[in-house]
């Protein structure tokens, strides 16, 4: 019954679009707002749907939430978000449903729990443009065929990770931690190419006997007392150094930690040195950035001129893709925020970049163990 009541919506909202003008390149007075959007510009309505976090999340939600509602600004299209009422497929269906009921026809979606959701709705709604970040084959499962109504961009997130350990280590770290949200893909990529970076730069420091790490889970993508109390062993006991906190809010605990320490972190996704530096004067030393803004906006604007049959069906990899430009790609520290020293220098890290683009560096992207190293990493698994 949902199946055929999905599919009566979809075929009422592809007529619909056609007494608008559909992709038609007419424009009537009916068809042009106040700002002059054209009426092929007027058919598409946008919304994006929170995973299981919300647009507050200083992180994978809110950047996307934030790039879509710059783009809709500046395009003149209607804008909405829907937050799931839990964390289930169940429940993020519910809100592909009340998007398409609501007229919404280009839905966008952070995150690889989105990965059901995808299964479930994009075939009943072929007229619906489905923009996915972070999900990947291994999500929706190797025998599934992506519809052509989807597209999916996930990220080499072992490079940035590989550029923060490495930048660690060279600007005198040697005592280091990550924190993992929860133990999926994007999050180990993140983890294992620090640790990588960091053992790297500690074996042509040739200091690698006294580079540690310590590398943990919380096992889920936010702070709370029980993780800050383990932050609290890692600083003050331990003796660690910086935290890579690589997981959604879950950096909120080591950040308190950090504070009464004088302790130091390093951000994920997006340039988190705003939201860090609140906790302690100079507390983020960089972020290991990848480009879900720039993808967001990208993937829109191919949709309102027409050209997403180039993209549907497909699950993009997106990383370097300039050697001397480190702020063109996918993957990056941030310029203007990190804590650039002797040790490291912006010039050092575009030849970091650079190396990395031509081949010179390699990072493995594997994360079926954790990668070998001369430095000793003490691998403790989930908090909880």
């Amino acid at each position: 019954m949902k199946k055929f009541l999905a599919l009566l919506l979809a075929l009422v909202m592809s007529l619909s679009l056609v007494a608008c003008g559909g992709g038609s390149d007419t424009t009537t007075d009916e068809s042009t707002d106040a700002e002059g959007d054209t009426s092929e510009n007027a058919t598409y309505q946008v919304a994006m749907i929170t995973d299981y976090g919300d647009i507050t999340d200083q992180s994978f939600n809110q950047t996307t939430y934030e790039a879509c509602q710059e783009f809709c600004d500046a395009e003149g299209l209607q804008f909405e978000y829907y937050k799931p009422a839990g964390d289930s497929t169940a429940e993020r269906v519910a809100m592909v449903d009340a998007a398409v009921a609501d007229g919404y026809n280009v839905i966008v979606m952070p995150g690889y729990a989105f990965a059901e959701t995808i299964k479930e709705t994009a075939e009943l709604y072929p007229d619906v443009t489905f923009i996915a970040l972070d999900v990947a084959q291994a999500d929706l499962g190797e025998d599934y065929t992506l519809p052509s109504n989807v597209y999916c961009a996930v990220y080499q997130e072992e490079l940035c990770g590989y550029m923060a350990g490495y930048a660690a280590v060279k600007l005198g770290y040697t005592h280091l931690g990550v924190l993992g949200g929860m133990a999926v893909p994007a999050v180990q990529r993140f983890g294992y190419g620090f640790v990588q970076g960091a053992d790297a730069a500690a074996v042509e420091l040739g200091i690698a006997d006294q580079v540690v790490m310590e590398y943990a889970y919380g096992n889920q993508f936010f702070g709370d007392a029980d993780i800050t109390a383990y932050m609290d062993n890692w600083y003050q006991t331990l003796g660690v150094q910086v935290v890579f906190a690589s997981g959604g809010g879950i950096y909120t605990s080591a950040a308190e930690a950090a504070a009464k320490v004088g302790g130091k972190l390093i951000g994920v996704d997006v340039d988190q040195s705003a939201n860090i530096n609140t906790y302690g004067e100079g507390m983020c030393v960089t972020s290991a950035m990848k480009g879900l803004a720039e993808t967001v906006k990208h993937m829109l604007s191919e949709v309102v001129a027409g050209n997403f049959a180039n993209y549907g069906g497909k699950i993009e990899t997106l990383g370097l893709v300039n050697g001397d430009d480190p702020t063109a790609n996918y993957v990056q520290l941030p310029m203007e925020t990190t804590q650039w020293g002797d040790g490291f220098t912006q010039d050092d890290y575009k030849a970091l970049v650079k190396a990395m683009y031509d081949g010179e560096v390699t990072v493995s992207n594997d994360i079926s163990a954790m990668p070998a190293t001369t430095i000793t990493v003490n691998f403790a698994g989930n908090i909880k």
